[in-house]
């Protein structure tokens, strides 16, 4: 059963690495992680609470006064929904660039660089890669479009 993928925002990203960390919080236990550092108001967690109980990746359940927060959806599975949706909007021929340029942006340790270099041993080279790209978002289908003597209007 395939569940369609959550999306959040950045403000909710930060609730939700909260409550992944707790496991179960109320708002109070979020604001008090959060409201200084990020300059927010308990209405703004409320606010982005509801948000997230709304799409469905937190569950509720009131306990006297306060409600608390349990996550529905696994930390691991938003992260790899993520970076799914974020490559699929790289042209496929610039993929090994961005996964490059990622890997030199990022602190690693031995440990990481060691799965990083077993994932690589799997992978099997490829001759070619086909851009997966609408002609016009990228540089690989000017040839096919006949326009590339054309200069940019904004030159």
């Amino acid at each position: 059963m395939n569940q369609e993928p959550i999306k959040i925002s950045d403000s909710e990203w930060e609730v939700m690495r909260v409550i992944w960390n707790e496991k179960c919080s109320d708002a109070k236990g979020i604001y008090d992680v959060l409201g200084v550092a990020k300059n927010w108001k308990m209405a703004t967690i409320k606010t982005l609470l509801g948000r997230l109980v709304k799409k469905g990746a937190l569950s509720t359940e009131q306990e006297g006064k306060k409600f608390l927060y349990r996550p529905l959806v696994n930390e691991m599975q938003v992260i790899q929904d993520a970076t799914t949706e974020l490559l699929a909007h790289i042209c496929a021929k610039k993929m090994g660039q961005t996964i490059s340029e990622m890997l030199s942006q990022v602190e690693l340790t031995e440990k990481d660089i060691q799965e990083i270099n077993e994932q690589l041993a799997k992978k099997k080279p490829v001759k070619i890669i086909k851009c997966d790209c609408l002609p016009g978002q990228c540089d690989c289908h000017k040839n096919e479009r006949g326009n590339e003597n054309e200069t940019n209007i904004c030159n």
